[in-house]
Protein backbone atom coordinates (compact mmCIF):
# COMPACT_ATOMS: atom_id res chain seq x y z
CA UNK A 1 0.00 0.00 0.00
CA UNK A 2 1.02 3.49 -1.00
CA UNK A 3 2.72 5.63 2.08
CA UNK A 4 1.93 8.64 3.48
CA UNK A 5 4.18 11.58 3.45
CA UNK A 6 3.86 13.03 6.76
CA UNK A 7 6.90 13.63 9.70
CA UNK A 8 7.34 10.98 11.64
CA UNK A 9 7.58 12.23 15.33
CA UNK A 10 8.01 9.84 17.76
CA UNK A 11 4.76 10.23 20.82
CA UNK A 12 7.07 11.55 24.25
CA UNK A 13 5.72 11.78 27.31
CA UNK A 14 8.14 15.12 27.79
CA UNK A 15 6.23 16.71 24.97
CA UNK A 16 3.08 16.40 27.47
CA UNK A 17 4.91 18.57 30.24
CA UNK A 18 6.51 21.34 27.71
CA UNK A 19 3.05 21.95 26.22
CA UNK A 20 1.68 22.55 29.30
CA UNK A 21 4.22 24.88 30.28
CA UNK A 22 3.55 26.76 27.24
CA UNK A 23 -0.18 26.72 26.87
CA UNK A 24 -0.80 26.37 30.03
CA UNK A 25 2.08 27.91 32.21
CA UNK A 26 -0.09 29.86 34.35
CA UNK A 27 -2.52 27.05 36.01
CA UNK A 28 -2.36 26.12 39.13
CA UNK A 29 -1.59 22.94 40.87
CA UNK A 30 -2.36 23.05 44.74
CA UNK A 31 -1.16 19.90 47.08
CA UNK A 32 -1.65 18.99 50.76
CA UNK A 33 1.72 18.31 51.47
CA UNK A 34 3.20 15.54 54.36
CA UNK A 35 4.69 18.76 55.98
CA UNK A 36 1.15 19.92 56.98
CA UNK A 37 0.42 23.04 54.65
CA UNK A 38 -1.14 23.65 50.94
CA UNK A 39 1.72 24.24 48.30
CA UNK A 40 0.85 26.24 45.53
CA UNK A 41 2.58 26.68 41.49
CA UNK A 42 1.91 26.50 38.40
CA UNK A 43 2.53 24.05 35.26
CA UNK A 44 5.73 25.88 34.29
CA UNK A 45 6.86 25.86 37.60
CA UNK A 46 6.28 21.64 37.14
CA UNK A 47 8.24 21.55 33.72
CA UNK A 48 11.08 23.91 35.44
CA UNK A 49 11.24 21.39 38.25
CA UNK A 50 11.14 18.35 36.20
CA UNK A 51 14.65 19.46 34.37
CA UNK A 52 15.79 20.12 37.41
CA UNK A 53 15.43 16.50 38.55
CA UNK A 54 16.07 15.36 35.15
CA UNK A 55 20.05 17.04 34.96
CA UNK A 56 20.03 15.44 39.04
CA UNK A 57 19.20 12.21 38.27
CA UNK A 58 21.79 12.02 35.41
CA UNK A 59 24.40 13.26 37.50
CA UNK A 60 23.69 10.36 40.29
CA UNK A 61 24.36 7.85 37.29
CA UNK A 62 20.63 7.01 36.48
CA UNK A 63 20.97 6.03 32.52
CA UNK A 64 18.29 4.55 29.91
CA UNK A 65 16.15 1.93 31.20
CA UNK A 66 17.18 2.26 34.25
CA UNK A 67 14.24 1.86 37.15
CA UNK A 68 14.05 4.75 39.65
CA UNK A 69 11.19 4.24 42.68
CA UNK A 70 8.56 6.13 44.05
CA UNK A 71 7.00 5.56 47.55
CA UNK A 72 5.03 8.78 48.18
CA UNK A 73 1.13 10.43 48.25
CA UNK A 74 -0.04 12.87 45.72
CA UNK A 75 1.88 15.64 45.56
CA UNK A 76 3.99 18.16 43.27
CA UNK A 77 6.79 16.29 44.03
CA UNK A 78 5.69 12.73 42.99
CA UNK A 79 3.75 14.42 39.49
CA UNK A 80 7.66 15.90 39.33
CA UNK A 81 9.11 12.45 39.28
CA UNK A 82 6.47 10.92 36.53
CA UNK A 83 8.18 13.62 34.03
CA UNK A 84 11.72 13.59 35.50
CA UNK A 85 12.25 10.33 35.40
CA UNK A 86 10.29 8.82 32.13
CA UNK A 87 11.36 12.07 30.15
CA UNK A 88 15.26 10.72 30.23
CA UNK A 89 14.80 7.32 28.69
CA UNK A 90 14.48 6.05 32.76
CA UNK A 91 11.52 4.04 34.03
CA UNK A 92 9.19 5.08 36.96
CA UNK A 93 8.19 2.45 39.15
CA UNK A 94 5.49 3.99 41.27
CA UNK A 95 5.48 1.57 44.64
CA UNK A 96 1.73 1.29 46.17
CA UNK A 97 3.25 1.12 49.94
CA UNK A 98 -0.46 -0.65 50.85
CA UNK A 99 1.33 -4.19 49.34
CA UNK A 100 2.47 -6.60 52.02
CA UNK A 101 6.11 -5.94 53.14
CA UNK A 102 7.22 -8.79 51.39
CA UNK A 103 5.81 -7.33 48.36
CA UNK A 104 7.38 -4.41 48.26
CA UNK A 105 10.52 -6.03 49.12
CA UNK A 106 9.99 -8.44 45.91
CA UNK A 107 8.88 -5.36 43.31
CA UNK A 108 11.95 -3.41 44.35
CA UNK A 109 14.59 -6.49 43.66
CA UNK A 110 12.26 -7.60 40.47
CA UNK A 111 12.46 -4.10 39.26
CA UNK A 112 16.11 -3.96 40.00
CA UNK A 113 15.48 -0.38 40.75
CA UNK A 114 18.28 1.86 41.23
CA UNK A 115 16.96 4.69 43.32
CA UNK A 116 13.76 4.71 45.63
CA UNK A 117 12.47 8.54 45.97
CA UNK A 118 10.06 8.71 49.27
CA UNK A 119 7.80 10.71 51.12
CA UNK A 120 9.19 11.58 54.84
CA UNK A 121 5.81 9.56 56.16
CA UNK A 122 7.34 6.30 54.54
CA UNK A 123 11.40 6.52 56.27
CA UNK A 124 9.75 4.64 59.30
CA UNK A 125 8.34 1.81 56.38
CA UNK A 126 11.48 1.93 54.43
CA UNK A 127 13.95 1.84 58.06
CA UNK A 128 12.04 -1.53 58.50
CA UNK A 129 12.57 -2.97 55.34
CA UNK A 130 16.32 -2.04 54.68
CA UNK A 131 17.95 -5.20 55.88
CA UNK A 132 15.71 -6.88 53.08
CA UNK A 133 16.49 -4.55 50.50
CA UNK A 134 19.05 -4.32 47.85
CA UNK A 135 22.60 -2.79 49.48
CA UNK A 136 23.11 -0.92 46.36
CA UNK A 137 19.47 0.80 46.01
CA UNK A 138 20.11 4.46 46.84
CA UNK A 139 17.45 6.90 48.98
CA UNK A 140 15.85 10.22 48.39
CA UNK A 141 13.06 11.82 51.29
CA UNK A 142 11.22 14.31 49.31
CA UNK A 143 11.20 17.66 51.03
CA UNK A 144 14.67 19.44 52.82
CA UNK A 145 15.26 16.71 55.01
CA UNK A 146 15.97 13.39 55.22
CA UNK A 147 14.04 12.43 58.25
CA UNK A 148 17.04 10.13 59.95
CA UNK A 149 17.34 7.40 56.78
CA UNK A 150 20.84 7.01 57.04
CA UNK A 151 22.73 7.71 53.24
CA UNK A 152 19.37 8.99 51.87
CA UNK A 153 19.50 12.49 49.75
CA UNK A 154 17.17 15.41 50.55
CA UNK A 155 15.21 16.36 47.49
CA UNK A 156 15.21 19.97 47.50
CA UNK A 157 19.08 20.00 47.97
CA UNK A 158 19.51 17.02 45.04
CA UNK A 159 17.51 19.81 42.73
CA UNK A 160 19.13 23.16 44.20
CA UNK A 161 21.69 24.54 41.68
CA UNK A 162 20.62 22.03 38.64
CA UNK A 163 19.27 23.87 35.18
CA UNK A 164 15.29 24.65 35.35
CA UNK A 165 15.41 24.23 31.58
CA UNK A 166 16.26 20.90 29.06
CA UNK A 167 16.35 19.53 25.94
CA UNK A 168 14.53 16.68 26.17
CA UNK A 169 16.03 13.79 24.42
CA UNK A 170 14.07 12.34 21.34
CA UNK A 171 13.93 8.09 21.29
CA UNK A 172 11.91 5.36 20.30
CA UNK A 173 8.52 6.07 21.59
CA UNK A 174 8.14 2.16 22.43
CA UNK A 175 10.60 2.83 25.05
CA UNK A 176 9.53 1.88 28.60
CA UNK A 177 8.78 4.58 30.76
CA UNK A 178 6.73 3.42 33.49
CA UNK A 179 5.86 0.23 35.42
CA UNK A 180 3.54 -0.89 37.47
CA UNK A 181 2.53 -3.90 39.67
CA UNK A 182 -0.72 -5.69 40.37
CA UNK A 183 -1.50 -6.13 43.94
CA UNK A 184 -0.60 -9.57 43.91
CA UNK A 185 -3.45 -11.04 45.72
CA UNK A 186 -2.14 -14.48 44.95
CA UNK A 187 1.54 -15.12 44.54
CA UNK A 188 3.92 -12.49 43.56
CA UNK A 189 2.95 -9.55 41.99
CA UNK A 190 2.97 -9.01 38.35
CA UNK A 191 4.91 -6.08 36.69
CA UNK A 192 3.52 -4.47 33.76
CA UNK A 193 5.81 -2.25 31.46
CA UNK A 194 4.31 0.76 29.89
CA UNK A 195 5.67 2.79 26.80
CA UNK A 196 5.76 6.71 25.93
CA UNK A 197 3.62 5.25 22.82
CA UNK A 198 0.89 3.44 24.86
CA UNK A 199 1.05 6.10 27.39
CA UNK A 200 0.40 9.20 25.55
CA UNK A 201 -2.16 6.99 23.49
CA UNK A 202 -4.11 6.29 26.27
CA UNK A 203 -4.12 10.28 27.51
CA UNK A 204 -5.49 10.76 24.01
CA UNK A 205 -8.47 7.76 24.69
CA UNK A 206 -9.39 9.94 27.99
CA UNK A 207 -8.94 13.39 25.97
CA UNK A 208 -11.99 12.51 23.43
CA UNK A 209 -14.53 12.05 26.53
CA UNK A 210 -12.44 15.23 28.88
CA UNK A 211 -15.71 17.34 29.00
CA UNK A 212 -17.64 14.23 30.21
CA UNK A 213 -15.39 13.44 32.92
CA UNK A 214 -14.36 17.17 33.92
CA UNK A 215 -11.11 17.86 32.40
CA UNK A 216 -10.82 20.79 30.92
CA UNK A 217 -9.24 24.11 31.85
CA UNK A 218 -11.81 25.62 33.63
CA UNK A 219 -12.17 22.25 35.92
CA UNK A 220 -10.06 21.64 39.22
CA UNK A 221 -9.43 17.97 39.24
CA UNK A 222 -9.00 16.35 43.21
CA UNK A 223 -7.09 12.85 42.29
CA UNK A 224 -7.76 11.14 45.34
CA UNK A 225 -6.86 7.92 43.23
CA UNK A 226 -3.13 7.03 44.10
CA UNK A 227 -0.23 8.51 42.00
CA UNK A 228 1.30 4.92 42.99
CA UNK A 229 -1.74 2.77 41.57
CA UNK A 230 -1.78 2.37 38.01
CA UNK A 231 -0.50 5.46 37.18
CA UNK A 232 -3.69 7.66 38.86
CA UNK A 233 -5.92 6.24 35.87
CA UNK A 234 -4.03 8.21 33.27
CA UNK A 235 -4.49 11.20 35.40
CA UNK A 236 -0.53 12.76 35.60
CA UNK A 237 -0.78 12.84 31.76
CA UNK A 238 -4.44 13.87 30.71
CA UNK A 239 -4.57 16.93 33.29
CA UNK A 240 -1.53 18.67 31.90
CA UNK A 241 -2.67 17.96 27.72
CA UNK A 242 -5.87 19.71 29.04
CA UNK A 243 -4.36 22.20 30.97
CA UNK A 244 -6.63 21.22 33.91
CA UNK A 245 -6.20 22.98 37.53
CA UNK A 246 -5.07 20.70 39.85
CA UNK A 247 -5.68 19.22 43.62
CA UNK A 248 -3.41 17.21 45.55
CA UNK A 249 -4.94 15.48 48.66
CA UNK A 250 -1.47 14.31 49.99
CA UNK A 251 -1.63 11.83 52.60
CA UNK A 252 -5.33 12.75 54.06
CA UNK A 253 -7.73 10.81 52.40
CA UNK A 254 -10.40 11.02 55.11
CA UNK A 255 -14.29 11.96 54.56
CA UNK A 256 -13.93 15.71 56.28
CA UNK A 257 -10.36 16.76 55.32
CA UNK A 258 -11.52 15.76 51.41
CA UNK A 259 -14.62 17.64 52.17
CA UNK A 260 -12.87 20.69 53.42
CA UNK A 261 -10.12 20.57 50.50
CA UNK A 262 -12.52 20.01 47.95
CA UNK A 263 -14.37 23.44 49.22
CA UNK A 264 -12.38 25.39 49.92
CA UNK A 265 -10.10 25.04 46.62
CA UNK A 266 -13.59 24.56 44.78
CA UNK A 267 -13.17 20.77 43.22
CA UNK A 268 -15.32 20.55 40.36
CA UNK A 269 -13.91 16.69 39.12
CA UNK A 270 -13.01 13.79 42.04
CA UNK A 271 -11.95 10.78 40.95
CA UNK A 272 -11.87 7.75 43.51
CA UNK A 273 -12.74 4.08 44.78
CA UNK A 274 -15.65 3.65 45.86
CA UNK A 275 -14.16 3.20 49.51
CA UNK A 276 -12.68 6.60 49.71
CA UNK A 277 -16.33 8.22 48.60
CA UNK A 278 -18.22 6.31 51.55
CA UNK A 279 -16.00 8.64 53.96
CA UNK A 280 -17.11 11.55 51.75
CA UNK A 281 -20.64 11.13 51.43
CA UNK A 282 -21.11 10.47 55.38
CA UNK A 283 -19.53 14.09 55.38
CA UNK A 284 -21.42 15.43 53.13
CA UNK A 285 -24.95 14.09 54.90
CA UNK A 286 -23.52 15.69 58.53
CA UNK A 287 -23.02 18.71 56.59
CA UNK A 288 -26.01 18.71 54.50
CA UNK A 289 -24.24 19.70 51.41
CA UNK A 290 -22.21 19.16 48.93
CA UNK A 291 -18.49 20.56 48.52
CA UNK A 292 -18.62 23.94 46.92
CA UNK A 293 -18.67 23.32 43.16
CA UNK A 294 -18.32 19.69 42.99
CA UNK A 295 -19.61 18.56 40.04
CA UNK A 296 -18.81 14.98 38.87
CA UNK A 297 -17.51 12.49 40.62
CA UNK A 298 -15.45 9.10 38.80
CA UNK A 299 -15.75 5.69 40.54
CA UNK A 300 -13.52 2.65 39.90
CA UNK A 301 -11.26 0.23 41.15
CA UNK A 302 -14.50 -1.47 42.10
CA UNK A 303 -17.68 -1.44 41.31
CA UNK A 304 -20.34 1.41 42.91
CA UNK A 305 -23.30 0.35 44.65
CA UNK A 306 -26.25 1.48 43.26
CA UNK A 307 -27.64 3.20 46.71
CA UNK A 308 -24.23 4.86 46.52
CA UNK A 309 -25.00 6.73 42.69
CA UNK A 310 -28.42 7.31 43.68
CA UNK A 311 -27.26 9.19 46.70
CA UNK A 312 -24.95 11.33 44.64
CA UNK A 313 -27.05 12.19 42.15
CA UNK A 314 -30.43 12.48 43.16
CA UNK A 315 -29.70 13.57 47.31
CA UNK A 316 -26.57 16.10 46.21
CA UNK A 317 -26.51 16.52 42.20
CA UNK A 318 -23.18 15.10 41.66
CA UNK A 319 -22.69 13.54 38.44
CA UNK A 320 -21.46 10.13 38.51
CA UNK A 321 -19.11 8.40 36.04
CA UNK A 322 -18.69 4.70 36.43
CA UNK A 323 -15.36 3.30 35.17
CA UNK A 324 -13.87 0.38 34.94
CA UNK A 325 -10.10 -1.12 34.03
CA UNK A 326 -7.13 -3.09 34.98
CA UNK A 327 -3.27 -2.26 35.05
CA UNK A 328 -2.35 -4.03 32.77
CA UNK A 329 -4.39 -1.46 30.46
CA UNK A 330 -2.75 1.21 31.38
CA UNK A 331 -5.64 1.57 33.35
CA UNK A 332 -9.01 2.83 31.82
CA UNK A 333 -11.18 0.67 29.42
CA UNK A 334 -14.58 1.91 29.75
CA UNK A 335 -16.38 4.71 31.41
CA UNK A 336 -20.18 5.56 31.35
CA UNK A 337 -20.16 8.41 28.91
CA UNK A 338 -23.97 8.67 28.45
CA UNK A 339 -24.60 10.96 25.42
CA UNK A 340 -27.60 12.74 24.48
CA UNK A 341 -30.41 10.01 23.83
CA UNK A 342 -29.56 8.35 27.31
CA UNK A 343 -28.90 11.49 29.25
CA UNK A 344 -32.35 12.16 28.03
CA UNK A 345 -34.02 9.35 29.62
CA UNK A 346 -35.45 9.28 33.06
CA UNK A 347 -33.19 9.36 36.14
CA UNK A 348 -34.13 5.74 37.13
CA UNK A 349 -33.66 4.25 34.03
CA UNK A 350 -30.50 6.83 33.28
CA UNK A 351 -28.78 5.55 36.67
CA UNK A 352 -29.60 2.36 35.68
CA UNK A 353 -27.04 2.54 33.13
CA UNK A 354 -24.40 3.91 35.39
CA UNK A 355 -24.91 0.94 37.33
CA UNK A 356 -22.46 -0.98 34.30
CA UNK A 357 -19.49 -0.17 33.70
CA UNK A 358 -19.52 1.97 31.03
CA UNK A 359 -18.25 1.93 27.30
CA UNK A 360 -15.13 2.30 25.70
CA UNK A 361 -12.77 4.30 24.87
CA UNK A 362 -11.02 5.07 22.42
CA UNK A 363 -7.99 2.48 21.71
CA UNK A 364 -9.69 0.01 23.55
CA UNK A 365 -11.89 -2.94 21.69
CA UNK A 366 -14.00 -5.45 24.12
CA UNK A 367 -15.41 -9.16 23.31
CA UNK A 368 -16.82 -11.86 25.45
CA UNK A 369 -16.67 -15.41 24.82
CA UNK A 370 -18.02 -18.69 26.00
CA UNK A 371 -16.30 -21.14 27.83
CA UNK A 372 -15.11 -22.65 23.94
CA UNK A 373 -13.80 -19.82 23.35
CA UNK A 374 -16.52 -18.41 20.96
CA UNK A 375 -17.56 -14.90 20.57
CA UNK A 376 -21.25 -13.97 22.31
CA UNK A 377 -22.88 -11.60 21.47
CA UNK A 378 -23.29 -7.57 22.70
CA UNK A 379 -27.22 -8.10 23.47
CA UNK A 380 -27.49 -7.16 27.44
CA UNK A 381 -28.35 -11.20 28.15
CA UNK A 382 -25.43 -13.27 27.00
CA UNK A 383 -22.28 -13.30 29.37
CA UNK A 384 -18.97 -14.58 29.38
CA UNK A 385 -15.39 -14.38 29.66
CA UNK A 386 -14.45 -10.93 29.06
CA UNK A 387 -11.02 -10.39 27.06
CA UNK A 388 -9.46 -7.00 25.65
CA UNK A 389 -6.98 -5.59 23.29
CA UNK A 390 -5.59 -1.91 22.14
CA UNK A 391 -2.88 0.39 22.49
CA UNK A 392 -3.02 0.94 25.78
CA UNK A 393 -3.22 -3.17 26.80
CA UNK A 394 0.19 -4.60 27.51
CA UNK A 395 1.47 -7.81 25.27
CA UNK A 396 3.02 -9.82 28.24
CA UNK A 397 4.10 -9.53 31.74
CA UNK A 398 7.81 -7.91 32.59
CA UNK A 399 10.21 -10.39 33.26
CA UNK A 400 7.48 -13.28 33.77
CA UNK A 401 6.99 -15.89 30.86
CA UNK A 402 5.35 -18.32 33.11
CA UNK A 403 2.31 -15.85 33.89
CA UNK A 404 2.61 -13.64 30.00
CA UNK A 405 2.16 -17.72 28.78
CA UNK A 406 -1.39 -17.94 29.92
CA UNK A 407 -2.64 -14.27 30.20
CA UNK A 408 -4.11 -13.94 26.04
CA UNK A 409 -6.16 -16.09 23.41
CA UNK A 410 -5.01 -17.24 20.14
CA UNK A 411 -6.42 -14.07 18.89
CA UNK A 412 -3.62 -12.09 21.33
CA UNK A 413 -6.84 -10.68 23.34
CA UNK A 414 -6.00 -10.05 26.93
CA UNK A 415 -7.61 -12.35 29.16
CA UNK A 416 -9.36 -10.21 32.10
CA UNK A 417 -10.46 -12.34 34.34
CA UNK A 418 -13.79 -10.76 34.65
CA UNK A 419 -17.02 -12.17 33.75
CA UNK A 420 -19.06 -9.53 31.63
CA UNK A 421 -22.34 -8.99 29.13
CA UNK A 422 -22.27 -5.91 26.89
CA UNK A 423 -25.69 -4.26 25.49
CA UNK A 424 -26.32 -3.19 22.46
CA UNK A 425 -25.23 0.25 23.31
CA UNK A 426 -22.12 -1.08 23.95
CA UNK A 427 -21.91 -0.87 27.94
CA UNK A 428 -20.20 -3.10 29.71
CA UNK A 429 -21.72 -4.93 33.04
CA UNK A 430 -19.26 -6.78 35.03
CA UNK A 431 -21.19 -9.99 36.25
CA UNK A 432 -18.04 -10.81 38.83
CA UNK A 433 -14.52 -12.21 38.96
CA UNK A 434 -14.31 -15.54 36.94
CA UNK A 435 -12.65 -16.37 40.37
CA UNK A 436 -15.67 -14.77 42.63
CA UNK A 437 -18.55 -15.91 40.65
CA UNK A 438 -20.82 -18.86 42.64
CA UNK A 439 -22.15 -21.65 40.70
CA UNK A 440 -25.14 -23.03 42.22
CA UNK A 441 -27.10 -26.28 40.61
CA UNK A 442 -25.03 -25.51 37.47
CA UNK A 443 -26.52 -21.71 37.28
CA UNK A 444 -24.11 -18.77 38.01
CA UNK A 445 -25.16 -16.05 40.65
CA UNK A 446 -23.48 -12.41 40.53
CA UNK A 447 -21.78 -12.05 43.43
CA UNK A 448 -21.44 -7.99 42.76
CA UNK A 449 -24.72 -7.93 41.95
CA UNK A 450 -26.23 -9.54 45.39
CA UNK A 451 -23.73 -7.07 46.75
CA UNK A 452 -25.09 -4.31 45.40
CA UNK A 453 -28.81 -4.85 46.18
CA UNK A 454 -28.03 -5.61 49.56
CA UNK A 455 -26.07 -2.09 50.31
CA UNK A 456 -29.47 -0.90 49.41
CA UNK A 457 -30.58 -1.98 52.45
CA UNK A 458 -30.22 1.09 55.08
CA UNK A 459 -28.74 -0.89 57.97
CA UNK A 460 -25.44 -2.07 55.76
CA UNK A 461 -22.54 -0.03 55.07
CA UNK A 462 -20.40 -2.32 53.19
CA UNK A 463 -20.96 -5.97 52.56
CA UNK A 464 -19.18 -9.18 50.35
CA UNK A 465 -21.12 -12.27 48.66
CA UNK A 466 -18.76 -15.22 49.16
CA UNK A 467 -19.51 -18.96 47.37
CA UNK A 468 -20.01 -21.40 50.87
CA UNK A 469 -20.13 -25.16 49.52
CA UNK A 470 -23.16 -27.04 49.85
CA UNK A 471 -23.79 -30.85 49.96
CA UNK A 472 -26.70 -30.60 46.91
CA UNK A 473 -25.69 -27.22 45.17
CA UNK A 474 -22.23 -27.18 45.13
CA UNK A 475 -22.25 -23.62 45.90
CA UNK A 476 -24.49 -21.46 47.59
CA UNK A 477 -23.98 -17.35 48.25
CA UNK A 478 -22.73 -16.12 52.19
CA UNK A 479 -23.19 -12.47 52.70
CA UNK A 480 -21.23 -10.81 55.03
CA UNK A 481 -21.87 -6.94 56.12
CA UNK A 482 -20.88 -4.58 57.80
CA UNK A 483 -23.54 -2.57 59.71
CA UNK A 484 -23.54 1.41 59.59
CA UNK A 485 -22.41 2.92 62.64
CA UNK A 486 -25.91 2.94 65.08
CA UNK A 487 -27.88 0.29 63.13
CA UNK A 488 -29.31 -3.14 64.27
CA UNK A 489 -30.79 -5.80 61.82
CA UNK A 490 -31.04 -9.43 61.15
CA UNK A 491 -30.24 -11.95 58.81
CA UNK A 492 -34.36 -12.85 57.93
CA UNK A 493 -34.92 -8.71 57.70
CA UNK A 494 -32.06 -8.80 55.32
CA UNK A 495 -33.53 -11.25 53.24
CA UNK A 496 -36.87 -10.11 53.20
CA UNK A 497 -35.40 -7.03 51.72
CA UNK A 498 -33.76 -8.70 49.04
CA UNK A 499 -36.39 -11.11 48.06
CA UNK A 500 -38.15 -8.44 45.41
CA UNK A 501 -34.79 -7.10 44.41
CA UNK A 502 -32.95 -10.88 43.11
CA UNK A 503 -34.25 -14.03 41.65
CA UNK A 504 -35.52 -16.13 44.76
CA UNK A 505 -32.47 -18.46 44.18
CA UNK A 506 -29.97 -16.12 44.14
CA UNK A 507 -30.88 -15.32 47.98
CA UNK A 508 -28.05 -15.49 50.66
CA UNK A 509 -28.30 -18.78 52.47
CA UNK A 510 -26.75 -17.37 55.85
CA UNK A 511 -26.04 -13.91 56.69
CA UNK A 512 -22.89 -13.19 58.85
CA UNK A 513 -22.16 -10.07 60.58
CA UNK A 514 -18.78 -8.63 61.21
CA UNK A 515 -16.98 -5.26 62.69
CA UNK A 516 -14.93 -4.71 59.72
CA UNK A 517 -14.36 -6.35 55.92
CA UNK A 518 -10.77 -6.85 54.70
CA UNK A 519 -9.39 -4.63 51.91
CA UNK A 520 -6.86 -5.21 49.21
CA UNK A 521 -4.06 -2.98 48.74
CA UNK A 522 -5.80 -1.09 46.43
CA UNK A 523 -8.80 -0.62 48.58
CA UNK A 524 -11.03 -3.97 47.56
CA UNK A 525 -12.43 -6.06 49.39
CA UNK A 526 -10.33 -9.04 49.27
CA UNK A 527 -12.11 -11.75 49.04
CA UNK A 528 -9.24 -14.16 49.27
CA UNK A 529 -9.55 -13.72 53.22
CA UNK A 530 -13.08 -13.86 53.46
CA UNK A 531 -12.90 -17.10 51.75
CA UNK A 532 -10.00 -18.12 53.98
CA UNK A 533 -11.96 -16.61 57.17
CA UNK A 534 -15.09 -18.30 56.67
CA UNK A 535 -13.61 -21.75 54.88
CA UNK A 536 -15.32 -23.68 57.86
CA UNK A 537 -18.57 -21.87 57.91
CA UNK A 538 -21.63 -24.26 57.93
CA UNK A 539 -24.86 -22.92 55.97
CA UNK A 540 -27.93 -23.56 57.69
CA UNK A 541 -29.34 -25.25 54.36
CA UNK A 542 -26.36 -27.37 54.52
CA UNK A 543 -26.50 -28.38 57.98
CA UNK A 544 -30.07 -29.09 57.54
Amino acid sequence: MQQGQMMDRPLMISDIITYAAEIRGDQEIVSVRVEGDRHRYTYADLAGRAAQLAHALRKLGIGDGDRVATLAWNGYRHLELYYGISGIGAVCHTINPRLFAEQIVYVVGHAEDKVLFLDATFVPLVQKLREHLPASLRYVVLGDDTHGLDGALAYEDLLAGQPAAIDWPSFDEKTASGICYTSGTTGHPKGVLYTHRSTLLHSYGLMAIATEVGLTPTDSILPVVPLFHVNAWGLPYAMPLTGTRIVMPGPKLDGESLFTLMDEEKVTSAWGVPTVWLGLLAEMRRQGRKPDGFDVVIIGGSAAPEPMIREFEVDFGVRVVHGWGMTEMSPVGTLTTMGPTLNALPDKERRRFKTGQGRRMFGCELKIVDEAGDRLPHDGEAFGELLVRGHGVMNGYFANEEASAVAFDAEGWLRTGDVAKIDAYGFLYIVDRTKDVIKSGGEWISSLDLEGAALGHPAIAECAVIAAPHPKWGERPLLIARLAEGQTTSPGEVRAFLADKVAKWWLPDDVVFVDDLPHTATGKLSKLTLRERFKDHVLPTAAD
